[in-house]
């Protein structure tokens, strides 16, 4: 019997063989992580998803593009779940969704449902994700997702080929790029070397460009300033340094069926519905200028005086409170005396602006000061509370970071400075693991205790 692969939307994928349907990462959702928009653009038919009996569910890692409780709310709770994450609490939010079984997956250790072997392998950040190896039909599948290999884990894969196929992560994401352009290099004009000398190793007969299925906001700079990467130049690339791989694209809905023999079209998924055209590629446009973050800012409704009055709160309180209670890496930028000056932008591009006095682990806010700041931070202030409230993830945040004028010698050393350091982003996501599916929990209607 073949396997039957087809794609759901982004690193979505239904596995089928000899009667067993297992599902890796399913998301059901457009747009999905809040502003990230299907691209090509679907629609999904939820009654029939309702309808769906996988044989079992496989979830890489606990992001929220992967791992999304309102996509999971749509599918039988009978079903197993099988989940990569150190976290407890991720396995407790599944379970208060009423999945009766939720287990924990194990690097090397396989997980057989009906005909399909999964294989979790380690990825290169293996405290936060997983590659899947499927053996189903006599066809030997590396789904990669959107980790990383590292030397260790690429040598093991080459001894268990040969590969059928290989689902490979095809976008560099600039996502630190977009948060600080004015101290962005260009992006790269090629593929990362080491990707091309794995995929070589790998030597799979089909590669797929998978992960990444997706844009923001049609009105959003990001969509031409976060994606370098198109279909046409993977295709390009892969095929000249793989040439006797088969680039093959896959969209939401298309089905595959892939044997001994080759690969031929099967039936597309029933409940995702293509939407306008699909052969759609990504625009990037290098050098280009990002609007203002005022500007941005007028494009989210405006906040109640009650959730207004809770960012400011948190920015006057709670963040000196969290700030003080992480540790500072020893190479901070922080570790001197710096002027930090962060800018609330509100729905009318009315900014907000606070001053604070950092030096190691301490912080302190300071009346407002004519001295030249040493570290900016601009940002909505309804996506300040989407990330307090909602568990908005930093990439949909629009927070700009250093978009000022700095002296010579300051921009120097914001040129060796971590953006990730900035004082807002570490004391919103330093301990923030699934603050989005808690927040998903609650728009259910659903509690869990995770302490």
């Amino acid at each position: 019997m073949p396997l039957k692969i087809s794609r759901i939307l982004h690193a979505g994928y239904v596995f089928e063989c000899e009667g067993t349907a297992i599902a890796f990462d399913p998301i059901v959702e457009n747009p999905f992580s809040r502003n990230c928009h299907a691209f090509p653009d679907v629609r999904f038919d939820h009654a029939q998803v309702r309808q769906l009996r996988f044989d079992a569910v496989f979830i890489s890692h606990f992001h929220d593009d992967h791992l999304s409780l309102e996509s999971l709310d749509f599918l039988d709770r009978a079903r197993p779940i099988y989940l990569y994450c150190i976290f407890d609490e991720l396995f407790d939010m599944i379970r208060a969704l009423g999945f009766e079984k939720v287990e924990r997956l194990h690097v090397d250790r396989p997980v057989t449902v009906g005909a399909i072997e999964v294989i979790p392998r380690r990825a290169l950040d293996d405290d936060v994700d997983s590659l899947f190896q499927v053996r189903a039909g006599g066809m030997n599948v590396l789904n990669v997702v959107d980790s990383w290999i590292g030397p260790e884990t690429l040598a093991q894969l080459a001894a268990l080929g040969p590969w059928d196929m290989v689902l490979w992560p095809f976008q560099t994401m600039r996502e630190v790029a977009v948060i600080a352009p004015r101290l962005a290099g260009p992006a790269r004009p090629s593929l990362p070397g080491d990707w091309l000398e794995q995929l070589q190793i790998l030597s799979p007969r089909y590669i797929v460009p998978s992960s990444c299925q997706f844009v923001q906001e049609p009105w959003s700079w990001y969509n031409h300033a976060m994606f370098p990467v198109t279909y046409r130049q993977f295709a390009r690339e892969v095929g000249a340094a793989v040439p006797r791989a088969t680039v093959l694209r896959l969209d939401p809905s298309v089905s595959v069926l892939l044997d001994a023999d080759g690969l031929t079209p099967a039936a597309p998924l029933p409940w995702v519905t293509p939407v306008g055209p699909q052969e759609v590629d990504f625009d990037y446009r290098p050098g280009l200028a990002p609007p203002a973050t005022a500007d941005i800012a007028r494009r989210f409704p405006a906040l109640s005086e009650a959730d207004a009055a809770l960012v400011l709160d948190f920015c006057r309180h709670g963040l000196l409170e969290r700030y003080r209670d992480m540790e500072l890496f020893e190479d901070s930028y922080f570790q001197q005396p710096r002027l930090w000056r962060l800018s609330l932008l509100g729905h009318d591009g009315a900014a907000t602006v606070l001053h604070y006095r950092l030096d190691g682990d301490l912080i302190d806010l300071v009346p407002r000061t004519d001295e030249a700041p040493s570290w900016t931070t601009d940002v909505p202030l309804a996506k300040c509370h989407a990330a307090l409230v909602l568990g908005e993830s930093l990439t949909s945040m629009y927070m700009r970071i250093n978009d000022a004028d700095f002296d010579a010698a300051t921009m120097e050393q914001l040129k060796e400075a971590d953006i990730t350091d900035d004082p807002l982003i570490r004391c919103l996501f330093n301990d923030a693991i699934g603050a989005y599916q808690a927040a998903q929990l609650k728009r259910l209607g659903y509690c869990v205790d995770t302490h």
